[in-house]
């Protein structure tokens, strides 16, 4: 019993079918480099809050602030995964509050999830959806390219019989 595992290559411009290639395309349409380090950056200060919640309860606003700006950064990040339409605003209140975790949890989780908030807070604001992918802008430059070089080429070429 043998199973035929030849797979037919794709030809060049088809897309290829499959959840791999759904999520490109999915991903492509959304910051989601951005959205995804802000909401990692929100989960590292979460986790590196040492304090149990009967502590914090008991410290009052400032302690329920270091789990509460954390919290939100995490929101914030999947609202931007899943919501790139308001991605501005997200962005804006993302960095609001991965700034805020500097005072209110272990210096932005001990700095490694302030910076990642902070840069996916950058990503996501930097974000333009109607941008064509780089393999079509390198594809047409070439093109550009080429016919330019036609050009000359032709013009040099009808000079040369003057």
């Amino acid at each position: 019993m043998t199973h035929d595992t030849h797979t037919v290559p794709a030809r060049p411009g088809t897309r290829r079918p499959g959840p791999r290639a759904a999520f490109r395309r999915w991903r492509s349409r959304r910051p989601f480099w951005g959205g995804l380090l802000l909401t990692l950056g929100g989960a590292e200060i979460l986790l590196t809050e040492k304090a149990s919640l009967k502590v914090v309860l008991h410290v009052g606003m400032q302690g329920v602030a270091g789990y509460l700006l954390p919290a939100l950064m995490v929101l914030c990040g999947l609202l931007i995964l899943f919501n790139p339409a308001q991605r501005l605003f997200y962005s804006l209140t993302g960095i609001l509050l991965t700034l805020g975790t500097w005072i209110t949890s272990n210096l932005g989780g001990f700095f490694v999830g302030l910076l990642l908030g902070a840069a996916g807070c950058c990503l996501a604001f930097g974000w333009l959806p109607d941008q064509e992918p780089r393999r079509v802008r390198r594809q047409r430059r070439r093109q550009e390219r080429a016919a330019r070089a036609a050009r000359e080429r032709k013009a040099a070429a009808g000079t040369e019989w003057a």
